[in-house]
């Protein structure tokens, strides 16, 4: 995990494909377990911004995606924690994703695969969700390794991930 100003390493000796993907994050405030979707959001303590850096070679060499995800200095979170009660519906949030200033992602919560409360619901069967657990939601299209040709961060470049009523979450990739 990374603060909401730090550095995203860059290591080519590790990886040559990293990633961005902007993705609403939800934080968790109040134990529960096989909760139902029609109350799940209750169950929600705010909402923050995640950038989920990935290295595509190391997914790709691996296969499961938590090792490619899961470098030092992957996955910077901010820049706050946006309260529940200041989004009263988080399936209609605007989500941007820019590297240094050209607009790479762009959607709406509206269209995510599974909706906040459904997340929480599946998650929550069999397993109990904790206090201060961090679910992030996926992302929408736009990723670098969907474009053609495929396109990754490199030291220099600036993310800046953005979600209404959160605010902006900005990282530069930095050589090790």
């Amino acid at each position: 995990m990374n603060h909401p100003d730090g550095n995203i390493p860059f290591d080519p000796a590790v990886t040559e494909q990293l990633d961005w993907e902007v993705e609403l994050g939800v934080v968790i405030g109040r134990a529960g377990k096989d909760i139902s979707a029609d109350c799940a959001l209750d169950y929600v303590f705010g909402y923050t911004i995640i950038n989920d850096i990935s290295a595509r070679d190391i997914q790709a060499r691996h296969v499961q995606w938590f090792k490619g995800k899961s470098l030092d200095g992957a996955c910077p979170m901010g820049p706050c924690i946006v309260t529940a009660d200041e989004i009263p519906d988080p399936q209609t949030l605007a989500l941007r994703l820019t590297v240094n200033g050209i607009l790479k992602q762009e959607a709406s919560t509206a269209v995510m695969i599974f909706p906040v409360a459904q997340i929480i619901a599946i998650l929550s069967q069999g397993m109990t969700i904790e206090p201060g657990d961090l679910i992030a939601t996926g992302t929408p299209s736009g990723v670098g390794m969907a474009r053609t040709p495929p396109e990754y961060l490199r030291p220099g470049d600036i993310v800046e991930a953005t979600i209404e009523g959160i605010g902006t979450l900005r990282n530069r990739v930095a050589s090790l």
